[in-house]
């Protein structure tokens, strides 16, 4: 793997101004665990190794059955591991997440929308919109999985 800049270190303006969605979505009306795991979920479709590690990890702190959390991409075919409220969130991950290759039909919008109030909708894209940003930064600067430190 090669040797790539420390965005957060090269302009940490930037880095910041991102930080600032994050926490601004750790006081969001949705539950954390549903938060996380979009942000898995997204991390996963667009293949950035330190954000799996990173959200895996913090999912199964939060006490997230290894269970479900292997499960995870595999949703669709799991039944009732995720509810109805987990499985609608994913939904909108994935089409969010592959926005040129979807355009985010009519259907997957009014599906979320019947799910999730206005400020509850907007919340969940902003957690997508945002990991996948972080994800392009891991990715391009070839951040380093916890996993691959120990």
């Amino acid at each position: 793997m090669s040797n790539r800049i420390d965005y957060a270190k090269a302009s940490p303006e930037g880095y910041k101004a991102f930080g600032g969605v994050y926490a601004s979505l750790q006081k969001s009306v949705l539950p954390k665990a549903l938060i996380d795991l979009v942000y898995l979920r997204v991390s996963q479709i667009n293949g950035c190794a330190y954000c799996i590690d990173m959200h895996s990890r913090d999912l199964l702190k939060s006490g997230l059955a290894i269970d479900k959390l292997v499960l995870v991409p595999v949703w669709h075919d799991a039944g009732d591991v995720f509810d109805s409220r987990e499985r609608i969130a994913l939904a909108w991950a994935e089409t969010v997440t592959r926005v040129a290759e979807t355009g985010v039909p009519d259907t997957d919008y009014e599906t979320a929308a019947a799910e999730f109030n206005d400020r509850e909708l907007a919340e969940l894209t902003y957690a997508i919109g945002l990991m996948n940003a972080f994800n392009r930064f891991g990715i391009a600067f070839r951040s380093t999985p916890a996993a691959a430190k120990a």
